[in-house]
């Protein structure tokens, strides 16, 4: 679509001959207080004002730079501008007169800008200079004991009030100042640079402020120490993008993003705390992310049969033989409540009284996290999940899967020839046989190091405690949601740390 001034009578059109500037009409932001609302509104009227035209503008509607007297449209705060709205060539049949006393008003705005912007650099000078002169001020001049050289004495003449003094100028003494005074006052001003630059770098939580540091590595990010940090660190920062409008480095722009993962802080502290804005820390969070679930997903791993007999615990070979594959269990996170009234119902969770999204999540015997599924909404049943999450497919014939009682998939999982060990039922008996009894406590013993797992990953990543935004569970097409984006970096990053399983 070709792009043309909106002006009435003007024929300008953005093309490659003469290089102009389009600008919409000001649109007003509701979301960023009453006066920036209020200001919005006057500037959107001031523009309509000035245009005069009978229909509305819409959305496309674009103003040359032609009709503003410096090429473009000033900011929205600096009202004073004389192109804070357009005010040239705006096609207004006025007479002769009427336009050059329009024209003299243009030239006279223009020219009390200038001079305002004029007084400004003055005065902040003038700051600069004074702040300059208190700084000289409050520097300590060292003083020398030397032999003062005495010069000539002289005779001045002084008129006050009409009438005239001689004074006797005293003998001025010059302290010379020796070399190794000189050397000393330099090797102190280096010691409090070093001083000052290693309390700065410990403030920004920068590469160096980390290093040699696992305790404060272990807090900001939930990695065990400094050299895990930095491997994941080397194995994602090539796929970085390069940020254009801010100047954070790879290394804090990955550990900004570990730690609103960690603590879970909002997005406001981090702008304070890397002196950036809000909208950019959400745009690296978002992007490396992306870039960490990308890289680190496969370390969600589910290991062959073989690697598990050789590694499995000692308490399940006592109770189960080496057969279990997987332990099995879901959980939930909460959501923001959505508008749309179907995602509403489809996100409640009866047991949780809230929206929430759902995972399903398996270790290993072992304790690691093997299998993490999708996000589905809180009202589907588990044993719904446990079939369209993937995770059956996956099992061998032979294989022992241990889960709660809400997962009833015996059926589904005697189709892939494996088994399914859940605690015994009282529904239609008065009590348990002994033998159930027995299986059902074995049964708890070892499925409880799965909800041991389940706290680990919430507890380290406390951003799965919180509610989170409906926007991330947005997608576009074809592209995964933040939430499961989040969920699996979270669980992979945890697969770093000690298990909770013990081998014997």
């Amino acid at each position: 679509m070709v792009v043309s001034c909106w002006v009435k009578g003007c024929s300008n059109r953005a093309d490659n001959s003469v290089r102009r500037g389009f600008y919409s009409f000001p649109a007003v932001r509701e979301n960023e207080g009453e006066f920036t609302k209020k200001l919005c509104e006057d500037r959107r009227r001031q523009w309509l004002a000035n245009v005069n035209r009978k229909d509305t503008p819409s959305k496309y509607s674009k103003i040359c730079s032609d009709h503003f007297v410096h090429g473009k449209p000033s900011t929205m705060y600096d009202r004073s501008n004389p192109d804070w709205a357009p005010t040239l060539l705006l096609g207004e049949n006025l007479s002769p007169r009427k336009s050059m006393k329009k024209e003299k008003k243009i030239e006279t705005d223009k020219k009390r800008f200038d001079r305002a912007q004029e007084r400004q650099k003055i005065r902040e000078k003038h700051h600069a200079a004074r702040a300059l002169l208190d700084l000289y001020e409050e520097v300590p001049v060292p003083e020398f004991t030397a032999t003062p050289l005495v010069e000539n004495t002289k005779t001045c003449s002084f008129v006050y009030s009409g009438q005239t003094e001689k004074l006797e100028q005293r003998p001025v003494p010059i302290n010379p100042v020796t070399k190794s005074q000189v050397d000393s006052d330099i090797q102190r001003l280096l010691t409090e640079n070093m001083l000052l630059k290693s309390q700065i770098s410990g403030l920004m939580l920068n590469q160096d402020s980390f290093k040699g540091n696992d305790d404060k590595v272990k807090y900001y990010t939930g990695l065990p120490d400094y050299l895990t940090l930095l491997t994941i660190f080397n194995f994602v920062r090539e796929f970085l993008p390069k940020q254009r409008l801010s100047d954070l480095g790879a290394f804090e722009r990955v550990v900004m993003t570990l730690m609103r993962l960690k603590l879970n802080l909002s997005v406001q502290d981090l702008a304070y705390r890397y002196q950036t804005s809000t909208s950019t820390v959400s745009r690296i969070f978002i992007t490396v992310v992306h870039v960490m679930y990308v890289r680190l997903k496969h370390l969600i791993y589910w290991p062959q049969r073989d690697e598990l007999r050789r590694t499995m615990p000692l308490e399940f070979r006592q109770q189960f033989a080496q057969k279990t594959a997987v332990v099995i269990d879901c959980f939930e996170v909460f959501i923001q409540r959505p508008k749309n009234l179907l995602a509403r119902a489809q996100t409640w969770s009866s047991y949780k009284h809230h929206n929430t999204v759902k995972f399903l999540i398996g270790i290993t015997p072992q304790g690691s996290i093997s299998f993490l599924s999708r996000a589905w909404g809180g009202r589907v049943s588990d044993k719904y999940i446990t079939e369209h999450c993937g995770i059956l497919e996956k099992l061998l014939p032979g294989d022992l899967v241990l889960a709660d009682r809400g997962f009833d998939i015996a059926d589904s999982v005697g189709m892939y020839c494996a088994q399914v060990n859940i605690p015994s039922f009282t529904k239609g008996r008065s009590q348990l046989s002994p033998t159930d009894i027995e299986t059902t406590r074995k049964i708890a013993h070892v499925r409880i190091q799965v909800e041991r797992v389940i706290g680990l990953v919430r507890n380290k990543y406390t951003i799965l405690q919180d509610k989170l935004p409906i926007d991330f569970l947005k997608s576009e097409t074809g592209e995964l949601p933040v939430i499961d984006k989040i969920a699996s970096v979270c669980c992979a990053l945890a697969n770093f740390n000690e298990s909770v399983v013990g081998f014997n």
